[in-house]
């Protein structure tokens, strides 16, 4: 596959100039980039790596990178011969990768007198308002006494059912989590082409202006030693974008270029507006706690008009669920509109449901979701 250098055009994007001027950003690196089946964690590989990231520091920017590569790194010390495909398995060699990865990146940035702080997430940190907050001040400390934090999701403990399921989505959150102002994610692959490059005739596409951009693009799933693949990683590059963070997508082994001056690979633009971090948790990163089914009058004024959610458009309560709690609301067809954190208990809701505002008691009054508190889909 050849490289997108000479794909890119000699006069930067917006999006390439923001994220080559970023003074903040998140670097993922694929498992692809960092390990082999036959040889487990190649170091040399992660040395290349590690001076492109020292490289736009020295330049005057902070880097947190997210690393995948526990699970790859795990495989060849333990004699086996492929990615594990059971939970228990799987755990067992990103206990022994873990240590491996930590190791070499700290071993790698020492010889720039670098110090390396490995920070384990899980989806569930990024589900909870105070475990967010806490991750969030952990990356921040990290950064402000100029350590590298290393990234990575924390495979020894997730199960299937709450797992990132790829370390693409995690960066993008980490993106968001630290305020990055670009992210960079580095793979197998040189950037987006609309079919499998591998498999035959495949356009590439430079840049990801909006979503008409994306239109007839097939992408795959995950290899060998990964769980993302090109889904995965245009998927986090969207949530990304959404946020209001321009991202990078190339290839590791072009990681000099791109760190250097996003003169490779494909561009995703940002959104012009930023989310709010209350709202950007609610859509991306909290943990649903139930739902309410609305009537038609009510999806009008909440995802078009971006009204609050008041009692009388609710028809059903399903789930149960407290005050505080992120819930999701559904239309008559069975359709999740939005997301919003619910001002009542599900107990509350079920004697609340239907009524117009004027019946209810003084203290049930207010909004069920307030607009602020809410985010279309």
């Amino acid at each position: 596959m050849s490289s997108s250098i000479t794909r890119v055009e000699s006069e930067l994007s917006a999006a390439r100039q923001a994220i080559a001027t970023a003074r903040s950003v998140v670097v993922k690196i694929g498992s692809s980039a960092l390990t082999s089946l036959e040889g487990g964690l190649e170091t040399e590989r992660l040395d290349r790596l590690a001076d492109a990231v020292e490289a736009r520091m020295r330049a005057g920017s902070d880097v947190v990178v997210v690393s995948s590569g526990a699970i790859g790194a795990g495989i060849a010390p333990l004699g086996l011969s492929r990615r594990p495909k059971d939970l228990a398995t799987k755990q067992a060699a990103a206990s022994v990768g873990q240590l491996a990865l930590a190791h070499a990146w700290g071993t790698s940035f020492a010889r720039y007198d670098r110090v390396v702080g490995q920070v384990l997430l899980s989806a569930g940190d990024f589900g909870r308002r105070e475990h967010h907050r806490n991750a969030q001040r952990t990356l921040d400390r990290l950064r402000s006494l100029h350590a590298i934090a290393v990234v990575n999701e924390n495979d020894t403990v997730a199960t299937e059912e709450i797992r990132f399921g790829d370390n693409d989505r995690l960066a993008a959150l980490v993106a968001h989590l630290v305020g990055a102002d670009a992210l960079i994610l580095l793979s197998d692959v040189d950037g987006l082409y609309d079919g499998d490059p591998r498999k035959g005739a495949a356009t590439f596409i430079p840049e990801v202006r909006s979503s008409a951009d994306l239109d007839g693009v097939i992408a795959g799933s995950g290899g060998a030693l990964g769980t993302g693949g090109m889904a995965s990683k245009l998927s986090a590059a969207r949530l990304a974008a959404d946020a209001g963070v321009p991202v990078l997508l190339a290839a590791a082994s072009d990681a000099a270029a791109a760190l250097a001056g996003a003169t490779v690979g494909t561009a995703f633009a940002a959104r012009p507006v930023r989310l709010s971090a209350r709202k950007f948790w609610v859509r991306h990163a909290a943990d649903s706690r139930g739902a309410v089914h609305i009537d038609a009058g009510a999806v009008a004024a909440v995802a078009e008009r971006r009204r609050s959610l008041l009692a009388a458009g609710i028809t059903r309560v399903a789930g149960r669920f407290y005050g505080g709690d992120v819930i999701d609301l559904i239309s008559p067809d069975g359709a999740v509109v939005a997301r919003g954190v619910a001002a009542y208990d599900s107990e509350e809701l079920e004697s609340m449901k239907g009524r117009s505002t004027g019946d209810l008691p003084e203290n049930s009054q207010r909004p069920v979701v307030h607009a602020d508190d809410l985010v279309k889909l």
